[in-house]
């Protein structure tokens, strides 16, 4: 990917996670990026497309947080993976919260655009599948259905952390309780 074409992308995310999704706009997207009006058509004909552009990037620089995130290059253990999504959480709502939130802006519009909700649907399927390698190598019976638990449960308390006043509540209890119940080592109430 280009300099320029990073940048406009990122400029979009701004965009999203900033201003809402009816904000995102070519000559917006061009105003924010800082380049000349017509860049962001240029690399993107259609919003449609602009979109698609923005859930790759989106999923370019996921991939990258992850990478760093693991770069020791060995799976995590249970005590890990609780740290790790501890952390991702705090950096979610916190640090990248404006990624996050175009990430979620994403993810309501998809709920009324089918070829979106595919969109979305085929990317969040990478990461579920990276949860799902690590809870198959720590002893879940059922690593499909326990990484659609820990992502579904991520991704709400990320939700809430980011539309309610209750950010202060550290949010590692809960997660420590979600790996205990999908690896099994506690009942669910």
């Amino acid at each position: 990917m280009t300099d320029k074409r990073a940048a406009v992308l990122d400029a979009a995310i701004e965009v999203l996670g900033g201003d809402g999704v009816r904000a995102l706009t070519h000559r917006r997207v061009d105003a924010r990026a800082g380049v000349p009006a017509g860049s962001t058509s240029n690399y993107f004909r259609t919003r449609g497309a602009l979109v698609e552009g923005v859930l790759d990037r989106l999923l370019e620089r996921d991939r990258q947080d992850l990478a760093a995130l693991t770069a020791d290059g060995t799976a995590p253990d249970r005590r890990g993976l609780e740290v790790l999504l501890r952390e991702y959480v705090l950096y979610a709502t916190g640090p990248d919260a404006v990624r996050t939130r175009a990430r979620l802006a994403l993810f309501v519009e998809s709920t009324t655009v089918p070829a979106l909700r595919e969109s979305v649907g085929a990317r969040r399927g990478e990461l579920r599948a990276w949860g799902r390698e690590i809870l198959a190598a720590l002893g879940a019976d059922d690593p499909e259905t326990a990484a659609q638990i820990v992502v579904d449960y991520v991704d709400g308390v990320i939700l809430h952390r980011l539309t309610s006043e209750d950010d202060a509540t550290d949010p590692q209890t809960g997660i420590g309780r979600i790996l205990d119940a999908v690896l099994q080592r506690t009942a669910v109430m």
